[in-house]
């Protein structure tokens, strides 16, 4: 399986396993910067870790400081291997901008259909340089 996606913020390449988020999640007081697990108990998936993981967004709830949690989910090397988003979130994103001016190895996130989101769970995702989707060998 593979999709075609498009880039919103470039960054390194990434594979992991595929966490298909099935509600949207707040990164202020949702993920915990430091761990890099869902700490919303609300969540559906509470306890999940997000680090090392091609995260599925189906959307987010807003807060400013969405960027500054995502931004220090880079530093602290906890950050997902990739961001795959419904729909764009310039707040959360601006973290990844922000992380790469910084120096910061950060991971790239694209753009894809949410009717897309299903096939890849249970799946390792591999993500290309052109932004592609794969499922990993």
């Amino acid at each position: 399986m593979s999709a075609a996606a498009e880039i919103l913020v470039p960054g390194k390449t990434g594979e992991g396993e595929a966490l298909v988020l099935t509600a949207p999640i707040s990164f202020w007081g949702g993920v915990d910067p430091k761990t890099g697990r869902i700490a919303d108990v609300r969540h559906p998936q509470h306890g999940e870790v997000i680090s090392g993981r091609v995260l599925f967004l189906p959307g987010t709830i807003g807060s400013s400081s969405a960027s500054a949690v995502l931004m220090e989910l880079v530093h602290n090397g906890r950050a997902p291997a990739a961001l795959v988003l419904h729909e764009p979130d310039a707040i959360l994103l601006l973290g990844l901008i922000v992380a790469r001016e910084m120096g910061w190895e950060t991971p790239m996130a694209v753009r894809l259909g949410r009717d897309v989101f299903e096939t890849f769970r249970g799946t390792s995702v591999k993500i290309g340089e052109d932004g592609d989707l794969a499922v990993a060998a």
